[in-house]
């Protein structure tokens, strides 16, 4: 990646220019980010602060996908990844049970006993 991020507001643990170059990049979908990273993300700057990285989020045009972009010290980036995809995978596994019981319960209702 060739350009540096246009975020204004630094960390200070993140060292300029040399902590933003090869950033860690993955897709999320948008749906979970919510859930992630709190309403209209006002969980960013603690997981930023605690993971010593920064992120951005970059909506991806015609897509439900988000690409988030880490930045930071060569093991804080992969460690702030690999934390934030097992939240992204643990959340659309709540997500599918959830929609498992709702299915299974209008099931029931449309299934069960009649009372006429």
């Amino acid at each position: 990646m060739g350009t540096l991020p246009r975020r204004k507001d630094i960390p200070p643990w993140v060292r300029v220019p040399e902590d933003l170059k090869d950033p860690e990049v993955f897709q999320v979908q948008t749906r979970l980010l919510e859930a992630m990273f709190g309403p209209d993300g006002s969980r960013i700057p603690y997981i930023e602060q605690v993971s010593k990285a920064m992120l951005e989020l970059k909506v991806l045009e015609s897509s439900d996908l988000t690409e988030v972009v880490v930045y930071g010290n060569y093991l804080y980036k992969l460690r702030t990844k690999w934390m934030l995809q097992s939240m992204a995978e643990r959340q659309r596994l709540r997500q599918e049970r959830g929609m498992l019981k709702l299915a299974e319960a209008m099931n029931a209702l449309e299934l069960g006993p009649s009372m006429k």
